[in-house]
């Protein structure tokens, strides 16, 4: 134990003696979760493009994570690693279009088994019916920004479809209120998954936001302009690049398809005028002035879902507090996995890079987590089902592979807490054409194979936290390279992870007169 961390626990004791975790009441979980949501748009992390005065809430009466990463940057695998506590290969969903196997063991069932009243509300994306909830109300899929189509239902309750009109970050906010105030019985403990479409793709901003952000230049980053040099060849063969792959929608050069009168008219009017500038002017801006205009657009519309987001969280925490239920309520906040906001040039998500790889985690438990702390651990959404069980005061099953994060959350790290980490990625051939790898991390060092292509990388965090310049096989690296290569063999084993077992991907056949340039919008 650190200095640091025995002078916390002192504090903690000193301070709060009669914590939660050891009350009488088991505590209420809210987790509340969003898709494809950056430490770079969140101030409690970065305030450089935005202000999110309520997630930054969390951060101010909890604890804010630095360091929390994913098994695997994509949406459904997250979720699944989520349900489970354990690697993709296990959880048996590796990749968006599988489907989750509900059967399994998963921490809601777990905690209604524990006396808790289990709901989830908003983004499930795991294509199975959800299993081990009292109560769900989810999105059709990935579910669009407005108008959503939903699946709800229970234990007791035949899953039927309903339709919503509306802004869809509101309506999961709105139907996570009502569940809180009359859905749920208020003689039992609850767990309550808050769960978020925005700011997936395609970033369609609500209407209090559509305009919002019109006057201002958000700050481009440093590495906007990569040109995926002194690296492994899969940086360069991506098709995820603000510069060529952002379609017409993506830009909101054309509209929704699924508004009503009333929605298209303040899209339209919101967007139709800003449009206009742009495309008469297009035809003599240089490619250079076209991506910087792109990378506004984008990044704008990405802001204005957060925005919408912050505001819902802000609603949840209102009523929490309103209602007496802030004292004895963890509330954590992350995301599936991080996502780039023109870093390399690009957005999306999936590499071992730190944007996507890192996930923001913040947890308020009031009377055990110190206000305004931070922890700078390597910690990942493996852990959060264990630290959900564990809140609980319910035993954590052998099987699962993460470990609880209460220890750190009261201040005292465990001694043998991880000092590295696995990473695998699988979905290739797939969106954006990422090329399939694994690799381990000790938060300093980063190696990194792509496996079906013979080639790797080892990056220096410290030296060169972009990760811009491989050091993979300089003498100058030799003797860390051969411990991350040890390290990365010893967590294989340790996880049980299999070679893949799908095929390796063939090269596809260039057409004649070579391949076809990408559109420009």
């Amino acid at each position: 134990m650190t200095f640091r961390s025995l002078v916390f626990s002192l504090f903690c004791f000193a301070v709060f003696p009669l914590s939660l975790s050891s009350a009488d009441s088991k505590p209420n979980i809210v987790f509340i979760f969003t898709d494809d949501h950056c430490e770079q748009a969140l101030s409690a992390y970065d305030n450089s493009r935005i202000v999110t005065p309520n997630l930054d809430r969390i951060a101010k009466e909890g604890m804010k994570f630095t360091r929390c990463y994913v098994t695997n940057s994509i949406c459904g695998p997250s979720r699944a690693v989520i349900q489970t506590g354990k690697y993709s290969h296990l959880n048996g969903f590796v990749r968006n279009g599988n489907t989750f196997d509900g059967s399994q063991q998963t921490f809601p069932k777990l905690l209604r088994k524990g006396g808790y009243q289990t709901a989830i509300v908003g983004k499930w994306h795991l294509k199975s019916t959800p299993q081990g909830f009292d109560m769900f109300d989810v999105l059709v899929g990935q579910g669009p920004y407005y108008n959503p189509p939903m699946l709800s239902g229970g234990i007791d309750a035949v899953a039927t479809r309903n339709e919503n009109v509306g802004y869809t970050t509101d309506i999961i906010r709105d139907k996570a209120l009502d569940w809180l105030k009359e859905g749920r019985d208020p003689e039992k403990p609850f767990m309550l998954m808050f769960q978020h479409k925005a700011p997936h793709r395609n970033w369609q901003p609500g209407p209090k936001y559509l305009t919002w952000l019109d006057d201002k230049t958000i700050p481009e980053p440093d590495t906007l302009w990569d040109d995926y040099s002194n690296r492994a060849s899969p940086a360069a063969n991506q098709t995820m690049e603000i510069k060529q792959h952002l379609t017409e929608s993506d830009l909101k050069l054309v509209p929704p398809k699924n508004l009503t009168p009333d929605q298209l008219d303040a899209w339209n009017a919101a967007y139709v005028p800003k449009n206009e500038a742009y495309l008469k002017k297009r035809s003599s801006m240089s490619e250079k002035e076209i991506i910087k205009w792109k990378y506004q657009r984008y990044v704008k519309d990405y802001l204005r879902c957060v925005k919408s987001v912050d505001d819902a969280v802000g609603s949840v925490l209102d009523y929490l507090e309103e209602a007496g239920l802030a004292e004895n309520t963890i509330v954590m906040y992350s995301s599936d996995q991080g996502w780039y906001l023109g870093e390399h040039g690009w957005f999306d998500k999936r590499w071992m890079y730190e944007e996507s790889l890192k996930t923001p985690l913040l947890v308020k438990w009031l009377g055990v987590v110190e206000p305004g702390s931070e922890c700078d651990e390597i910690v990942s959404n493996l852990d959060f089902p264990e630290t959900f069980l564990d809140a609980a005061g319910l035993s954590i099953p052998g099987d699962m592979q993460g470990r609880s994060l209460v220890p750190i959350l009261k201040g005292d790290v465990p001694k043998d807490w991880r000092t590295s980490f696995y990473y695998h990625y699988y979905e290739f051939p797939g969106a954006h054409s990422v090329a399939r790898h694994y690799g381990v991390t000790t938060g300093e060092h980063k190696l990194i194979h792509y496996y079906h292509v013979g080639e790797w990388e080892m990056f220096d965090l410290k030296s060169d936290p972009d990760e811009l310049n491989s050091v993979y096989g300089e003498d100058e690296y030799k003797d860390v390279q051969a411990s991350l290569e040890a390290e990365l063999g010893r967590l294989r084993e340790k996880f049980k992870v299999p070679e893949d077992p799908e095929p390796a991907p063939q090269p596809k056949k260039e057409k004649k007169g070579g391949k076809k340039k990408a559109k420009q919008n």
